[in-house]
């Protein structure tokens, strides 16, 4: 089994488990969210085995793992999903169009595959996508199952919570696409910050073809405190 292969099947498996937990119950949310916090911090642990936590910058990275698998507990499951699939749309298209355009590098000391090129792409793609698809579904979404009840939960959120209205209203999809797409970013390169420290390329080989639980999650990190503090905000 090539490595793409190997990718590909690894990737419909995590996505698979991760929309599973999401959506099956409030318990299976938490559980899952709880595990894969608990898998990362080994995973940090692990890279920084041969630094001090004994002071405030030796703890720090504990905290970027620590905080927002803390946090994200207290955000609606619902909203979470909806940042995933953007994160995840981000992440791939601005890999493919980094890998085939990317010329001018962002932070080449500290991921030199990062491109502002592959950043413009991410961005691009992702706010035509959830504006062309997510948007239209969300709308929809009442016409295909009115006796589900994920879908009416879905539907009564958006039409009632303050912070899904916002973060669903077309004239707001740019703004929140920007602040994600920087934070999606600023997360990747915290996490390759300290693999580059540590001397290795993934935070483990959990995942074929993608490395560890970090990897896979990075962009997600800076994302979720963001998102909590909007949501004290409005």
């Amino acid at each position: 089994m090539n490595n793409l292969t190997k990718r590909i099947i690894s990737a419909i498996a995590y996505v698979a488990i991760m929309i599973y937990g999401v959506y099956h119950s409030i318990e299976s949310f938490h559980i899952l969210f709880i595990s894969i916090g608990i898998i990362c911090l080994f995973e940090m642990i692990k890279i920084r085995k041969s630094e001090s936590t004994l002071t405030f910058y030796g703890f720090l990275p504990y905290i970027y793992i620590i905080m927002p698998f803390t946090l994200i507990h207290f955000i609606d499951p619902y909203l979470i999903s909806i940042i995933l699939i953007l994160s995840w749309c981000f992440d791939t298209f601005a890999f493919f169009i980094g890998v085939k355009f990317g010329k001018h590098k962002i932070l080449p000391s500290v991921s030199p595959k990062k491109s502002w090129e592959g950043f413009l792409g991410g961005l691009i793609f992702t706010v035509l996508i959830f504006k062309f698809l997510i948007l239209d579904m969300l709308s929809s979404i009442k016409m295909i199952d009115k006796s589900n009840k994920l879908i009416e939960t879905i539907q009564y959120k958006l039409n009632n919570e303050p912070l899904h209205q916002i973060f669903t209203q077309e004239e707001n999809v740019y703004i929140g696409i920007l602040i994600l797409s920087i934070t999606a970013t600023t997360g990747d390169f915290i996490a390759s910050y300290y693999k580059r420290q540590a001397g290795v390329k993934d935070s483990s080989n959990l995942i074929p073809g993608h490395g560890g639980m970090i990897d896979r999650m990075d962009s997600f990190l800076i994302t979720i405190p963001i998102i909590y503090i909007l949501s004290l905000s409005i």
